[in-house]
């Protein structure tokens, strides 16, 4: 397999908002960077999936009250540092780069308002704070990031490539010397780049993983197809430390319909005036939290569950009928969606399910984007700054990936100038494609993903015990064994290495849970 060597001042891995603000600030700075993602364009990946809205500050813009609703959502177990970084330097973020710098059109409370914005309110937040363009908020903010990250200079785009590992001192070094030394550096990437079918060793002074999420390791999901957790993986194997891997949230309401990813209704709708309700039409989220229908996301998936498993229904459904706005205005993705499957939203309930949506753990960093391992950064829902704790409140997510793609940015555009030595990036050889065995048979590959994504959803889910996860960790354990040579046996493919990565993910993830033996937040336990 013919390898190729390239060196790039600051490599980020992954193409969301986090990813791509990261670029887009360095870029601003003077600072030159490469920027790859898996799929053959940048918006591929959750950010543009995301609905409802990202926070920015109530009207009176005291960012104590936002402090106290993240703190309350995630259960006191967040970070209060990241916490309050996020609630102070937060919406200036978003003045910044969203609305000055790429002038994203969110709404606004009256058509011949400059200055007034329509702020909604989402479940745990005690009053209105979220900028949104209609229900495609995602969307909008990936337009205007991908149109400035295609049109800068200062940034080297590369599609269709996978990342495989991060190259490390301790872990690749052919130079003893640095195996010897305490400090850990990350170094770059061995990337896969599919079209050529080649292994490129990607070295560089600073390395950013902005990989996303771990959806896709369930058998429901809102998540987009690259969301398997290979920047968990990858950092796991490289020595960073992992934190409140357990913590995985499910999304309450995913439409009911047969689908690879669960479609989203965003939790805006019930901020609106949509109101849960079983097969009888009866409201049943009172009977459950004092908030209702805006208590925050842990309690409203527990409560669907039980309601699911008290009537026997295979779902319940999210009645609209008291929202004020034009559905089709107010929601017209949903509506869209909904139409196209025979659901007039306007006149029939919507049928909801629980899915999972968003990871609260990932890579420890600190508000620089730092890791614990050297030159190495993590942004957006791949890490784990502690704002989120034990359970994410609505909207945070676009609003830290923003943030920490903003901060990661400045923070290496102060060090750009401490680069790698040459007889390090000497040290580092291409990548040995020792596999002979061409045996990636496709029928193998989805049944080990069948497999994963079953023992995730039914032992490490939305409730779990100690004998379901001690199943699961036992289970997840032979897997890992089985697929990790069957990897190193077999030359490399996309499918395979996405294979590892979830299932190693997977595996973090079903030890993290086993180990926690409180139940709280998003890992709930029922014994």
């Amino acid at each position: 397999m013919t390898t190729y060597r390239h060196t790039t001042p600051v490599l980020i891995i992954g193409s969301g908002i986090a990813g791509c603000t990261t670029a887009l600030s360095l870029a601003d700075s003077g600072v030159e960077c490469t920027l790859i993602t898996t799929g053959d364009r940048l918006d591929g990946g959750n950010s543009a999936l995301a609905q409802g809205g990202i926070v920015f500050k109530a009207e009176e813009g005291d960012p104590r009250l936002l402090e106290k609703d993240i703190l309350t959502a995630g259960h006191n177990r967040n970070y209060k540092t990241a916490v309050r970084y996020l609630c102070t330097r937060g919406p200036e973020s978003v003045k910044r780069i969203l609305v000055e710098r790429l002038n994203i059109p969110f709404a606004r409370s009256k058509d011949d308002c400059e200055c007034e914005w329509d702020l909604t309110r989402e479940g745990g937040h005690g009053v209105p704070r979220i900028l949104h363009c209609a229900d495609y908020t995602g969307r909008a903010i990936m337009d205007g990031l991908v149109a400035a990250v295609q049109a800068h200079p200062n940034i080297t785009v590369l599609t269709n490539r996978t990342a495989v590992d991060l190259l490390t001192s301790h872990h690749h070094a052919r130079d003893l010397e640095f195996r010897y030394q305490l400090n850990n550096q990350c170094v770059g990437a061995y990337v896969f780049n599919e079209q050529l079918k080649r292994v490129e060793t990607v070295l560089a002074h600073y390395t950013v993983l902005a990989t996303g999420g771990v959806g896709q390791i369930y058998l429901h999901t809102t998540n987009s197809a690259s969301s398997i957790g290979s920047g968990l993986a990858m950092a796991y194997r490289a020595g960073a430390r992992i934190h409140n891997a357990e913590y995985v949230q499910f999304h309450p309401t995913a439409l009911y319909h047969r689908s690879d990813r669960r479609f989203l209704i965003t939790e805006a709708m019930r901020g609106e005036g949509a109101r849960l309700v079983d097969a009888k039409g009866a409201p049943f989220m009172q009977h459950h939290d004092a908030r209702a229908d805006l208590a925050p996301r842990d309690i409203v998936a527990r409560a669907i569950v039980e309601e699911m498993l008290k009537s026997g229904e295979d779902c319940v459904y999210l009645d609209t009928s008291d929202v004020k706005h034009d559905l089709a205005t107010r929601f017209p993705t949903i509506f869209r969606r909904c139409l196209e499957l025979g659901i007039d939203i306007k006149s029939q309930p919507i049928p909801v399910v629980p899915a999972a949506h968003y990871f609260c753990g990932g890579i420890l960093a600190d508000p620089r984007g730092r890791t614990t391992v050297e030159r190495l950064y993590a942004v957006g829902e791949c890490n784990c700054t502690g704002v989120h704790g034990a359970n994410r409140l609505a909207s945070t997510s676009l609003l830290e990936a923003l943030l920490w793609g903003q901060s990661s940015a400045e923070d290496i555009s102060k060090r750009i100038s401490r680069k790698i030595s040459k007889r390090l990036k000497d040290a580092m050889p291409d990548w040995d494609p020792a596999g002979e065995e061409h045996n990636d048979d496709p029928a193998l590959i989805a049944q080990d993903w069948a497999r994963i994504r079953h023992t995730m959803w039914n032992y490490v889910g939305i409730t779990r015990t100690q004998s379901r996860l001690s199943r699961a960790v036992e289970d997840m354990r032979e897997l890992s064994k089985n697929v990790h040579d069957f990897y190193k046996r077999t030359p490399l493919s996309k499918r395979l290495i996405d294979l590892f990565h979830g299932c190693q993910a997977a595996h973090v993830i079903t030890l993290a849970a086993k180990r926690n033996k409180e139940s709280i937040g998003c890992h709930y336990r029922v014994d």
